[in-house]
């Protein structure tokens, strides 16, 4: 199941763009909301600093521009109702299913769709197609896309020695094209250090105000190039 690391709060500013405000709390794994101060302000950041960063690789995003301390502003597009996660390494579901250690990094990424609304979220390529979430060109393209940005961060992450374990990307259409939407909360977007050295909590397993305090913080902090 996709957890959802923050609630958005959808309108429209004075030119017509949609703007989303990243709130202080997050869902874990068992569903349960906790609230940490200044979360929806990390979660700002990191989103910002990526989408940029993507958008000077060519990538369509449809985030227009930072907007106070907890507003992005985006193009008012329609969302997919589904998302793509991307694996680069064995997740407890795969390690079992082919008898590998979970986190062994797999040779090719695997992109997973997930159903946004599912309990048991996840779906194939012809559920997408047959029940007419995308069209089948329009899902090539997605999954070019998210070939693109998973080579892309993964690069990101290995020069500052850390690796990206996973992803979920979710898209939206403006004006009939495709545009990236959502990737880049502590929820969605999980590394781990090269070096085992247990500084950084289990992405995995995050349940508390202090681990996603310590995983957050660690992101803005890749993020300021520091």
């Amino acid at each position: 199941m996709i957890t959802e690391h923050h609630e958005k709060n959808l309108h429209f500013d004075e030119q017509g763009y949609q703007l989303i405000e990243y709130e202080d709390f997050f869902f874990t794994q068992k569903n349960k909301k906790v609230t940490l101060k200044e979360l929806g302000e990390k979660i700002t950041s990191i989103n910002s600093f990526f989408f940029e960063y993507l958008k000077g690789y060519n990538i369509p995003c449809a985030f227009v521009k930072k907007s106070g301390r907890q507003k992005l502003l985006f193009l008012k597009y329609t969302e997919f109702p589904f998302k793509i996660r991307i694996l680069n390494a064995a997740d407890k579901r795969i390690a079992k299913i082919f008898s590998i250690k979970t986190g062994t990094t797999l040779e090719l990424p695997v992109l997973e769709y997930h159903y946004v609304d599912s309990k048991d979220s996840m779906i194939t390529e012809s559920h997408v197609i047959s029940f007419n979430l995308c069209s089948y060109d329009e899902l090539k393209f997605m999954n070019r896309l998210c070939s693109k940005i998973n080579a892309i961060l993964k690069s990101f992450f290995e020069r500052r020695n850390e690796y990206l374990v996973e992803l979920t990307c979710g898209f939206g259409k403006f004006e009939g094209k495709i545009f990236l939407i959502d990737a880049f909360s502590p929820i969605s977007m999980k590394i781990v250090k090269n070096e085992s050295d247990g500084k950084l909590p289990d992405p995995y397993k995050i349940e508390t105000p202090a681990q996603m305090k310590k995983y957050s913080y660690h992101l803005l902090h890749l993020t300021n190039g520091d």
